[in-house]
């Protein structure tokens, strides 16, 4: 038994050793010009299940000589946020700063926006990119004045999120993180909106009145058709009805109506419930 098992891991290893010489073969006989396209093909494959890049490209418009500054309005916010925290553990405020950036900003984070809140927070600036790059609600390119974020997680997509995904990249005649033409519309995933019996949903960021009358909106049991309703009625300037589309439905209750817990719970007949 011994012996077989020696034998099995011996010819493992002459297997493994084989494979890397293989490999190792084809990398050193390949021309630097097909290690890059390689490399781009690898790129591309794996931008294939992302929802954005998780690396910076300097542009015109987004680039460190590319000024960003807190509003006076927002400088006092930044104060007030960095009121909640040790002087010593300034860097806590990077989520919140952040999210005040990208409002003031119209709805996404420069290179520059986050140089500021490095420097604000006293720490390098790879702790903020790192901190923009985790968390899918910050937006690292230019969305639309009302950013539509789809939910992707399981039970919405078994409850026909890819449909409204797809009806809606159908209507506004765009790919997934791509602005319309007007500057209006872009549609994004999301991770769990933290509603899945209500799904599917999405939730639309409305950048549209800068940072005081921005609205984080979750619409819930959509369809789509329902889905390019409510693009619709943003365009005509309107504040559709957030929540469950469902006429039948309050809130997460059960279509139709409650059946149980009709009417008001009995209290308990002592206040220490161990010892009733």
């Amino acid at each position: 038994m011994l012996r077989q098992v020696a034998s099995r891991g011996l010819a493992v290893l002459r297997g493994a050793a084989a494979s890397q010489r293989t490999c190792t073969s084809r990398v050193s006989s390949s021309s630097p010009s097909d290690l890059l396209e390689q490399t781009r093909r690898l790129g591309a494959l794996s931008r294939e299940y992302s929802t954005a890049l998780n690396l910076h490209r300097n542009t015109g418009d987004n680039n460190p000589e590319v000024p960003f500054e807190f509003t006076q309005a927002n400088l006092e916010r930044v104060k007030e946020v960095l009121s909640h925290y040790p002087k010593n553990y300034k860097q806590s405020g990077i989520i919140p700063l952040l999210d005040l950036a990208q409002q003031q900003n119209g709805g996404w984070l420069s290179i520059s926006s986050m140089n500021k809140i490095a420097e604000i927070v006293g720490v390098a600036p790879i702790r903020v990119y790192e901190v923009a790059t985790f968390y899918s609600m910050f937006n690292r390119e230019k969305v639309g004045t009302y950013h539509v974020m789809v939910c992707g997680t399981t039970p919405c997509m078994l409850r026909g999120s890819r449909d409204i995904e797809a009806a809606l990249l159908k209507h506004l005649g765009v790919d997934r993180n791509e602005v319309t033409t007007d500057g209006k519309f872009s549609v994004g995933e999301m991770e769990c909106m933290g509603s899945c019996v209500n799904a599917p949903m999405i939730v639309v960021a409305d950048y549209s009145n800068g940072v005081e009358g921005f609205t984080y909106n979750y619409f819930e049991d959509l369809t789509p058709e329902s889905v390019v309703e409510i693009v619709e009625a943003y365009r005509r300037g309107e504040k559709p009805k957030h929540g469950t589309q469902n006429p039948e439905r309050l809130n997460c209750g059960p279509a139709g109506g409650l059946t149980t817990l009709l009417g008001e719970p009995k209290a308990p007949p002592c206040r220490d419930l161990s010892a009733c």
